[in-house]
């Protein structure tokens, strides 16, 4: 069912805008407690013929959200995450996490509200938006880096993999000088796919 909203709502909209509800949310909820009218022809007349006096109401509500924009903008919530050997996040960022942390900040956010130009399954920086009013958008910045623990714990792998590897460089050369077969280039390589990794990891 449609239904004009009378009232901001959150998870729902902002007043004047017109949304789809469940005919029992709108018949034994919205309605009754004059936060909302059924969309029809009639209450859409209705609802032009009171925007001056919804006016006042609807523009207090856009110069909060411009306030909350102005606090938003320019915001970078930082989120510390383990990742896998391909660099990956276990999971993806949610709105509902990227929400609780705009409300750390202090800053009210609903989920919802919350928009990523992509899913955030990765270490690195990312742009993220909040619409906060129907023309106002609040821009702001995730950074997701690996757990230090971690880091530390792959920095401790590529410390030994580059002793292992000297290890075998220095056997391969002393088996060269004694005329026997030195160590097999396909082991070498994979020892550097290991370094690489880590320190892709390391530099993120």
């Amino acid at each position: 069912m449609k239904v004009i909203l009378t009232e901001k709502v959150p998870t729902l909209g902002n007043i004047g805008e017109i949304v789809n509800v469940s005919n029992g949310h709108a018949r034994n909820f919205l309605v009754p407690n004059g936060l909302a009218m059924v969309a029809d022809e009639g209450n859409q007349r209705l609802l032009a013929a009171q925007q001056k006096s919804l006016a006042k109401k609807i523009q207090a509500q856009k110069d909060a959200a411009l306030e909350l924009k102005k606090k938003i903008e320019g915001t970078t919530l930082e989120l510390i995450k383990k990742v896998g050997a391909s660099g990956k996040l276990f999971g993806t960022v949610t709105n509902a996490e990227l929400s609780k942390e705009l409300e750390n900040k202090g800053f009210h956010v609903e989920r919802r509200l919350i928009h990523l130009e992509s899913p955030i399954k990765g270490l690195g920086t990312f742009n993220a938006k909040a619409k906060l009013f129907a023309d106002v958008e609040a821009t702001f910045k995730v950074k997701v880096a690996i757990d230090p623990k971690q880091a530390e714990e792959l920095k401790k792998a590529q410390e030994e993999a580059l002793k292992a590897s000297e290890a075998r460089k220095k056997a391969a050369a002393e088996a060269k000088a004694a005329g026997e077969t030195a160590t097999p280039a396909a082991e070498m390589t994979e020892e550097q796919r290991l370094k690489a990794e880590v320190d892709k990891l390391l530099r993120s």
